[in-house]
């Protein structure tokens, strides 16, 4: 039989392990409790493809953004580093008639999610053309396409101004230039300088933007209902990409530098 003082270190070292791993139930800031539903920790050796059950890649270039990378499954554009994070690496080297290669793996036919709060520690990229995102779009995007899929951008990031992220809504009657969005700006140092954690807190009626736990945009459903359609009403499957120019950042110039990698720590789902 164990004692009680053992028992109660028992409970502590389990209390301790759940944090370490990230089982953790957060509260929102309603007072919801979340669950971990979904995971990627981004374990392993170096040069190792990220787990093929919980990702999958979008192989080509533009995407309707006029960007100038081709994107590959290759492990030089994204694979483990060995220590804990995936990379994202965007190169200028010719392949497929581009002049950049990058990646952008998706979770579509893996993942989704509807409602629930997702959230990334990420380490950005810096340099003018070069755009980084985290984001969620509507996994009937064939049947409706765009903007009627619906897109909830969690992190967008221009290279050139790296003190500023973007977060922002898409959907029929307010997409592009016309999106509900906001941008967050760091008090001090820049995004490439160290990690931060990106979050959205989706629900029936609201959505929610937060870096490092700050809230920073709220976006209700009587918002959109007044520009347009509410769309956020079914599956969204996660994406991660970094793009080289287009119409949000303009190309790269003679100051940018490559390669430019993305770091990502963790991506976690909780509903």
């Amino acid at each position: 039989m164990i004692s009680r003082y053992e028992r109660l270190t028992l409970t502590l070292l389990i209390v301790m392990l759940m944090n370490t791993t990230g089982c953790t139930t957060p509260t929102g800031t309603d007072g919801d409790t979340w669950e971990l539903a979904w995971q990627d920790e981004f374990d392993g050796d170096a040069g190792q493809l990220p787990d093929a059950s919980k990702w999958g890649y979008d192989i080509g270039t533009d995407w309707g953004n006029a960007q100038l990378e081709w994107d590959t499954d290759r492990p030089e554009n994204v694979s483990l580093d060995g220590n804990g994070n995936l990379a994202i690496t965007a190169r200028k080297e010719s392949y497929e008639g581009q002049n950049y290669t990058s990646a952008r793996i998706v979770t579509r036919g893996l993942f989704t999610m509807n409602t629930g709060r997702i959230e990334a520690r990420i380490k950005l990229p810096i340099g003018a053309g070069i755009w980084p995102a985290f984001w969620l779009l509507g996994a009937n995007i064939n049947e409706v396409s765009w903007p009627q899929c619906g897109e909830i951008d969690i992190m967008e990031y221009r290279g050139q101004e790296p003190n500023i992220v973007h977060g922002s809504l898409h959907g029929p009657g307010y997409s592009a230039g016309d999106a509900f969005t906001n941008r967050y700006v760091l008090n001090s140092g820049t995004f490439n300088d160290d990690f931060h954690t990106f979050r959205v807190d989706w629900s029936d009626d609201y959505i929610r933007w937060f870096i490092d736990d700050i809230l920073y945009q709220t976006i209700t459903i009587d918002q959109v209902r007044a520009k347009g359609e509410w769309v956020f009403d079914h599956p969204f499957y996660i994406i991660l990409n970094i793009a080289v120019g287009g119409g949000f950042v303009g190309p790269p110039n003679a100051s940018t530098e490559f390669p430019q990698t993305m770091l990502i720590d963790w991506v976690r789902v909780y509903q």
